[in-house]
């Protein structure tokens, strides 16, 4: 094998691995701005959640003033 034939094989390897790269790149960033929307979706899923179990501990509360109430008159 001549040094010309391995300087083509060896540019062969860097274009392809050049293109590999380029796919992996390409790739990683939509994973990346997929990623992004889950976390967006899953904060305002958490924000959600967070309001929700605030408002029970509010009726909860209120239900304990009632019961409390309904103790002190027996």
């Amino acid at each position: 094998m001549t040094i010309d034939e391995r300087l083509e094989k060896l540019t062969e390897r860097h274009e392809a691995l050049t293109q590999s790269v380029e796919l992996l790149a390409a790739e990683m960033r939509a994973m990346a701005a997929e990623n992004n929307t889950r976390f967006a979706e899953t904060a305002s899923r958490f924000a959600e959640t967070l309001q929700f179990i605030n408002q029970l501990a509010h009726v909860a509360e209120a239900h304990e003033r009632r019961l409390d109430k309904l103790e002190e008159r027996k």
